[in-house]
């Protein structure tokens, strides 16, 4: 028989003795008193022996109250207009969104964003400024209904209300056309404030503007909405998981790409001076969009910033899902609450996603 005064190592398994001769337990597990001679003191899977067990050692626990429902609205009466890339998510008039987030708050779901879809389109998205504006008009439908037992947040862009499908006021720069950065600045900040008094939340300003925040922050307080939360799209990639969305909110680029304001996938020290600036100017809570592929982004914001971090399971990301479960390649259940709490273990506070109902149906 061994002594008590340590193991026999040659009697360990090797590849347990190459694990510990480099682990930083080292010194605990060659101790007098651990383990006996060639059998492995650490046994994870103890902890993973019942479901009771692992429930009270789960590290990261998935609620209803991390999501945020993103709707689309449109002009109308009596409109459920299904998203065919998008099963089961609708354009809906504000009577029929009325309808959805009652619908959506019986299952525990709180939070939603608005996107716009308008009757008409110019080039500067000039309805998007209109108190009578699609987004202001389900603001207040909303807000009669359910009183302060729902939260609002609107995004903030112009993609959905130009004719040329971009993110603002285009201009001429050595022959190239692009957004105007500053010109558009103007608009938002309107945007914003319009919203604010229709009764919006939060503002979520998704364009990716240089100096967005601090604009939106100064026209807010201006206006006397100082209690308005900016929440800042501040790491948001040009990314090509954003197709269905297109469908959805009828606000596909007409020529080029977003690729002069949207930030490069392939850059990650980026997202972290994007997101620097936008918590210098002011912004309250700030998003990474999108969440699957840029899990490490949601990280190493989260581990950098003192601030809530929210990440968008996009609509690519929704719809591949839906159309590998339709086809019977996956457990839709399991995986999308697999990737939902992926979301949330990389440093995620709260998710914007499309599969907040069946989510939260699930989680009940």
């Amino acid at each position: 028989m061994p002594s008590r005064a340590g193991p026999v190592q040659s009697e360990w398994p090797a590849v347990y003795t190459d694990r510990v001769a480099t682990s930083p337990v080292k010194a605990l597990l060659m101790t007098s008193e651990f383990p006996p001679a060639g059998f492995p003191a650490v046994r994870p899977r103890r902890l993973r022996s019942s479901p009771l067990v692992r429930d009270l050692v789960r590290e990261t626990e998935l609620s209803v109250r991390d999501f945020i429902l993103p709707l689309f609205v449109k002009p109308g009466t009596g409109v459920r207009h299904e998203i065919t890339s998008m099963p089961g998510n609708y354009q809906l008039s504000p009577d029929t969104l009325v309808d959805e987030i009652g619908a959506a708050a019986d299952l525990g779901v709180k939070a939603f964003i608005l996107f716009g879809i308008p009757p008409t389109k110019d080039a500067t998205g000039s309805s998007a400024l209109s108190d009578e504006g699609i987004v202001q008009q389900a603001l207040r439908a909303v807000r009669k209904a359910f009183r302060q037992d729902v939260l609002l947040m609107t995004d903030e862009c112009f993609c959905e209300y130009t004719s040329h499908g971009h993110c603002g006021i285009l201009h001429e720069v050595n022959g190239r056309t692009d957004v105007d950065n500053d010109a558009t600045l103007d608009i938002l900040v309107k945007q914003c404030v319009s919203h604010a008094k229709a009764g919006a939340d939060v503002v979520a300003p998704s364009g990716m503007m240089d100096g967005m925040v601090a604009a939106i922050r100064r026209g807010l307080d201006s206006a006397g909405y100082t209690h308005v939360p900016i929440l800042s799209y501040a790491s948001k990639y040009a990314s090509g998981f954003y197709g269905p969305f297109r469908d959805a909110a009828e606000s596909p680029p007409q020529f080029g790409d977003r690729t002069t304001y949207q930030m490069d996938p392939a850059n990650g020290d980026e997202a972290m001076r994007e997101v620097a600036l936008d918590v210098a100017e002011g912004a309250d809570m700030v998003m990474v969009k999108p969440a699957l592929s840029y899990l490490d982004i949601i990280h190493r914001v989260k581990s950098r910033f003192s601030l809530p971090v929210a990440a968008y399971n996009v609509s690519g990301e929704f719809a591949m899902v839906k159309a590998a479960a339709k086809n019977g390649w996956i457990d839709e259940r399991k995986v999308t609450l697999e990737i939902l709490t992926s979301i949330k273990r990389a440093g995620a506070d709260m998710i914007l996603t499309y599969h907040a109902r069946d989510a939260a149906r699930w989680l009940s």
